[in-house]
Order: structure tokens, then sequence, then C-alpha cells
């Protein structure tokens, strides 16, 4: 893991707000030499004293703490997806659409071909899941109740409902879902 540069951050958010560091010494009862040591990684602030920094840069205390997110690892190519079949079925294929399976939410593409299902039984899964129907036209058991979703339809599966998907058509189906929390 990366370490967090707080001096660095409260270094970039004082220059934004156009403070020298004397200034804001006046506004936060701190050292003009602690400040410095801070902002050179040279002193570790408490919790009290970068309450009081974050107050006066008019920023959130958690500022300090993120970690800058490189864009480039956010964006996926559709060339670069990751693909996942299950075992049990060859003819669903699966292509990841966000970068991985770390942030808190999970974004998917599924292809079903002609004749195919997701999963012989009926699956759930701990978190909430909202779909569209891409292309083609698809089956939806949905507990005891089946539905039927064209292209351009959607629908909200809730937490541990029981489901699978089913193209009996002639074909091709293909839907995107987001997942909450991640479940692959």
């Amino acid at each position: 893991m990366d370490e967090i540069n707080i001096g660095g951050k409260i270094l970039q958010y004082r220059k934004m707000k156009n403070l020298s560091i004397r200034d804001l010494a006046k506004l936060t009862d701190v050292t003009p030499s602690l400040l410095s040591q801070i902002e050179r990684g040279l002193a570790n602030p408490s919790l009290n004293t970068l309450k009081t920094i974050a107050k006066a840069l008019e920023v959130p205390l958690f500022t300090f703490f993120v970690t800058p997110v490189n864009t480039k690892e956010l964006v996926i190519r559709s060339d670069k997806r990751k693909k996942m079949m299950l075992p049990d079925s060859e003819s669903v294929v699966y292509e990841l659409l966000s970068p991985d399976l770390s942030g808190s939410i999970e974004f998917a593409l599924m292809r079903l071909v002609p004749l195919s299902h997701s999963s012989k039984e009926l699956m759930e899964h701990e978190g909430e899941e909202a779909v569209f129907v891409l292309e083609g036209k698809i089956k939806l058991y949905l507990d005891d109740d089946i539905i039927i979703l064209n292209m351009g339809d959607s629908v909200r599966i809730p937490r541990g409902t029981k489901h699978k998907w089913e193209n009996p058509y002639d074909k091709d189906a293909s839907i995107v879902f987001a997942v909450t929390p991640p479940s692959f």
C-alpha cells in the first residue's frame, strides 16, 4: 500500500487557498515551524491538529487520508475486458465491465446464446442487482414468477431473491447488470 503523504496534502491545499505558512499558523494556533515540519514529512500531526488544519483549509478531515486514483486504471477498453464462463454453462459468457471487484459495485455484461440459461437452479446472492436488457429477449425466473423482458426493459432484483436467466429463443440475448456488493 502506498504511504499517505499528509504533509504534502496540507501544503497542496494551503497553496490552493493562497495562504503562507504564517497565515495558516495564525488560523490554527500551530507554530509555523511545526507546520513546515509537517508539510515536509518531518513531523506527524496529532488528530486534533489535523482537525484544526482541515477546518482552517475548509476541507473535510478525510481529505488528508485519501490516496489519488490512477484514472488510467478506471477505464476498461472493450478488447481488454475480463471474460468469465461458469463451469456448468459454456453457452453463457460474462464480461466484467468494471475494472475489478475491489469496489463496492460489480458491473458486468452477460451474453446468452439461444437455448441457454445462467444456471440450472435458481440462485441468490447477498447483493441487490439492477439489470438492463441490451439485446434480444430473455426470460427471468424470479422466485415463483416468470417474467419476459424485451430489449430496453430493466429490472431490480432485491437482495436474497432467487433468480435465473434463460434464453429459450432463437436469437442471442445480452444483459448489463450491476450488483452491490460484488458477488463474483
